[in-house]
């Protein structure tokens, strides 16, 4: 076998579908290209490739990781080309390569997320406040937030998975937030949480469901250095 490892996109034009059926454009566009994609064995064979992280619906990123299996090695070059003509609207391929077999799956080593929040600000809002109530947040020394889902309700302490303090910036009308986000073999946190957090528990004076939620790039650090999952070796 043959792993490839790839990076890709999810654009405005899809921003609304769930990951699945992200995942499910990808292997539709696999098989269009006709590349010699590996298949698990049994009575339900499936296409044997596997993401990093999943995207929540209503969140963009522009640095996605794929590890996909061939059966038989093709060029790089010939990878990108053909599969990046069959790719759908708001999903492209930026780079690819091979990796070794027995390189650690990714949902194993990415441990880290970057984000960026672009969300209205309120009419009467003065700046000097939004910084304040980020400034409250970046120096709380715990902020327990309850989340809710099917399963019922758990309250976690969003500080937990805050890898760096949160920056704003107000750019004509928005206020633009940068997040760093750990990932967790127990969990993680969802900037939209986080912005939730924020409005709530530190007055930040924002139209909250404006938000326009990107993920800039998904790596695994040691705490001292941040790569690229593409970049590791």
């Amino acid at each position: 076998m043959n792993k490839l490892r790839t990076e890709i996109t999810k654009g405005e034009e899809i921003r609304f579908i769930s990951h699945l059926d992200y995942a499910r454009a990808i292997e539709r566009a696999i098989r269009r290209a006709n590349l010699p994609v590996a298949y698990s064995e049994g009575f339900n064979p499936h296409m044997k490739i596997a993401f990093a992280s999943a995207l929540a619906v209503g969140v963009t990123s522009e640095a996605e990781y794929m590890d996909v299996e061939l059966k038989e090695a093709v060029s790089v070059e010939q990878f990108i080309e053909q599969l990046g003509r069959q790719l759908p609207a708001g999903i492209r391929l930026k780079q690819a390569k091979y990796v070794d077999q027995r390189t650690t799956a990714l949902m194993a080593v990415v441990n880290l997320a970057k984000y960026t929040l672009v969300v209205p600000v309120h009419a009467d809002t003065d700046p000097q406040s939004l910084q304040e109530s980020i400034n409250q947040f970046n120096q709380a020394l715990e902020v327990r937030y309850v989340r809710e889902s099917p399963k019922g309700k758990k309250e976690i302490d969003v500080k937990d998975y805050m890898a760096e303090d949160i920056r704003v910036e107000i750019q004509d009308g928005f206020a633009v937030l940068a997040m760093t986000i750990k990932i967790t073999p127990t969990g993680s946190v969802k900037p939209g949480e986080v912005l939730h957090a924020l409005v709530g528990q530190f007055a930040l004076n924002v139209a909250e469901d404006g938000v326009l939620i990107h993920r800039t790039g998904l790596f695994t650090t040691d705490g001292t250095k941040a790569v690229p999952p593409i970049d590791l070796q």
